[in-house]
């Protein structure tokens, strides 16, 4: 029995989203066969490709007399579009370089609205190469394309989602499933025509689709409704994002008209025994699983299995996906949205759920938060070596809610004692643990950026919201992540319950005062959003807001609700995203705040050197006894010689290391020269055994040598210190 697994449209253009790849490696180890479609990538390459266009162009004739000037001028450069879409999308595949010199170049593509952009963004060009600024200027090309398909076409069509209002919070089924009895659309017709060939193709007995966003939900739908009208033989679930935190109180049985099952949470062991039953239908045992009894919604999770450990779901499997043919783009000039959809990145997951659990906007009460388990550093990186193997791509991308910092330590030794080069990033929380030292760690083990909730740049909402750190730990926090050499980008968050305006501002001046300073280079704003798995959601009055209340019969997370102090936070959306935009460029730090809104603001509480004081502040250094020492330099060039003055004389050393820039020395005397030297060869990173504090100190005594602590911060220790004598 064969199983499909399938990422309905759209999610993203550049790397698979890796559900289906997580459970393809998981039934690997059960041997159930299985074959895993990126819907969306397919049916992006067929309507952005010459037939493509030459078919939505046609399509939309009939209505050219009602188009707006933009789409007007799109459909009169329609042998320009036509003439450049396949060379364009194949240099954005990575497999056309050459052409970014002609796509720099004036007069190569056709342009439309986007690139009125241009003026905006000239700033980027001079430090971008010139394959990012073609990217950027490509990207800007397909956009054009995207809005004429959107006004002309089909006015749900979105890149990285389709028909997203109709999933969004929908608490009734109905206008989503009147939508259904509709004509398919003309992007449905794509979708649906490549589904069909690859049912024809794999003959599977049971299709799983995982819908990790509302902009997947009415895609599955559509084509779910296809297979029960052509392939009525084959059973069809739906798991994922969406229906675990949206559809937790599903009523409505309509929507088993379109799927058989619908599964909740982890999907290993529910998948496992709906594969069972549907070999067995006398096997009636039920993980977590939606289904249609009697004409009733019945919500059966009679299994008394256990759910798998995260050591035993095997390493995830992206082979039948067509990874030589996503999509890199550059759309904005944020340096994190760029590592989201530019590139392509296997994706791993350091631990299930969150190992802190506690911010009340957060859906700590559902499984995928609240189940903490990491995985052992030695098999996630046994696991990276397995991907690059398998996909030859080396970068890794931890789609963690917040890696652990000890285990992200353990990971980067791991790395660098296997000798590996790798790439990877992933989001953490802004906290203490990350010291300077376990930043060049990290770095030195090919972490590049990480991402952080800053969320409210206030410590009062700080506390409420639980997050665990205050503004000057995550000033402190950026700063050594900054140094060495990692990109830092922040969520922000605006309109928290009981937020003042003047909180609103003065979280803002935190932020600019971040981005001034240099330790912060990427951020975002996000308003808040009440959802029904959160405190806030489940314990409204305890933050002052006043949910509205619906009858659920069918998706319920996002609520609407209304804030005791009658703030009207949308207004603040356009000037906190304005200032983001210029503080990210490096410019306008010293406008006024006044000046990013049309309405009247207060003055900012906040001191204007708030953040240099705290990162002025002196931290006192104590090692901790069973921190561990690590080495990661090399081996230096030695040299002996004598030091004499008046009547004595000292036998010294002298080490010469050269690092990867630069060159530097230390000279001690040669009893300390030759226990020292013998040290960095005990500690260095690519042996497995790990040296604590202690054991230093009692190694150095052993050794006969006196003051421990004066030697340890001396002037060639802290040089040492300087290059890569790490304590961890």
């Amino acid at each position: 029995m064969k199983t499909l697994l399938i990422t309905p449209p759209f999610t993203q253009l550049n790397t698979p989203y890796p559900a289906t790849a997580y459970l393809k490696g998981f039934l690997n180890t059960k041997n159930i066969s299985s074959f895993q479609i990126d819907l969306g990538i397919e049916a992006i390459l067929q309507l952005f490709s010459k037939e493509g266009l030459i078919g939505i162009f046609k399509y939309s004739e009939a209505n050219k007399d009602s188009f707006s000037d933009n789409c007007q001028r799109i459909f009169s450069l329609q042998n320009e579009y036509i003439k450049t879409i396949d060379s364009v999308i194949a240099f954005l595949q990575g497999n056309n370089p050459t052409l970014a010199r002609q796509i720099c170049s004036d007069g190569f593509l056709p342009e439309a609205s986007r690139f009125s952009q241009l003026d905006d963004m000239d700033w980027a060009f001079g430090t971008m190469g010139m394959q990012d600024k073609a990217k950027h200027l490509a990207t800007l090309y397909l956009e054009d394309l995207s809005d004429f398909i959107v006004e002309t076409v089909d006015e749900n069509f979105g890149f990285s989602r389709y028909a997203e209002r109709l999933g969004r919070s929908a608490n009734s089924f109905d206008e989503l499933y009147e939508y259904l009895q509709t004509a398919p659309t003309f992007i449905d017709v794509i979708t649906l025509k490549i589904l069909h060939e690859k049912l024809s193709e794999i003959e599977p007995k049971l299709i799983c689709f995982s819908i990790p966003f509302p902009g997947n939900l009415y895609s599955a739908f559509r084509c779910s409704q296809y297979i029960k009208e052509h392939f009525p033989e084959v059973k069809v679930a739906m798991g994922g994002g969406f229906p675990n935190t949206e559809l937790r109180e599903l009523k409505d049985n309509r929507v088993f008209e379109f799927f058989d099952f619908i599964t909740l949470d982890d999907g290993e062991l529910p998948v496992e025994l709906l594969v069972a039953h549907i070999e067995n239908p006398e096997h009636n045992e039920f993980k977590r699983t939606f289904l249609l009894e009697n004409n009733r919604v019945i919500y059966k999770n009679n299994s008394l299995r256990q759910d798998y450990k995260q050591n035993e779901v095997g390493t995830p499997d992206y082979t039948d996906l067509l990874l030589d043919k996503y999509i890199s783009v550059i759309e904005i000039a944020n340096p994190m949205h760029s590592l989201w959809s530019d590139g392509r990145w296997n994706k791993l997951t350091m631990a299930h759920g969150c190992y802190w659990g506690k911010c009340t906007f957060c859906d700590i009460s559902l499984d995928y938060i609240k189940i903490y388990e990491p995985i052992a550093a030695k098999i996630l990186v046994d696991r990276m070596e397995e991907l690059i193997a398998q996909t030859g791509h080396n970068g890794f991308h931890f789609v963690d809610e917040a890696a652990p910092p000890a285990l992200m330590r353990e990971v980067a030794l791991e790395i660098l004692r296997r000798n590996l080069t790798v790439t990877w990033w992933t989001n953490i929380r802004f906290e203490k643990s990350f010291t300077a030292d376990l930043c060049v760690l990290l770095k030195a083990s090919g972490c590049i950026a990480v991402s952080g909730g800053l969320e409210v740049a206030s410590d009062r909402l700080l506390a409420l919201i639980k997050k665990g750190v205050t503004v000057e730990q995550v000033a402190q926090v950026t700063r050594n992540f900054t140094e060495a050499g990692i990109m830092v980008h922040a969520y922000l968050m605006y309109g928290y319950p009981t937020q003042t305006i003047q909180e609103t501002i003065d979280s803002l001046e935190m932020v600019r005062q971040l981005f001034e300073l240099g330790v912060l280079q990427s951020g975002f704003w996000h308003q808040f959003a009440m959802t029904a798995h959160s405190p806030v959601g489940m314990f409204p009055e305890e933050f002052g807001v006043i949910p509205e209340s619906n009858e659920i019969t069918f998706a319920n997370n996002d609520i609407q609700f209304k804030d005791k102090t009658g703030i009207n936070h949308d207004k603040f959306s356009f000037g906190l995203k304005k200032s983001l935009f210029n503080y990210m460029h490096g410019i306008c730090f010293d406008y006024p705040l006044q000046d990013w809104f049309d309405f009247k603001i207060p003055r900012t509480t906040v001191k204007p050197d708030f953040i240099y004081n705290c990162l002025e502040k002196e931290v006192f250094f104590t090692v901790k006894p069973n921190a561990k020492i690590v080495w990661i330099g090399g081996k230096p060039l030695v040299e002996s010689f004598t030091k004499s003055k008046k009547s004595n004389s000292w036998e010294m050393m002298k080490m010469t290391f050269h690092d990867k820039r630069e060159v530097f020395e230390i000279t001690v005397d040669k009893e300390k020269g030759e226990w020292l030297l013998a040290l960095l060869a005990k500690i260095e990173v690519a042996n497995e055994k790990r040296y604590t504090f202690n054991e230093v100190k009692s190694d150095y005594e052993t050794a006969g040598l006196e003051d421990f602590e004066l030697f340890w911060y001396s002037k060639p220790v802290n040089t040492l210190r300087d290059f890569g004598l790490l304590v961890l």
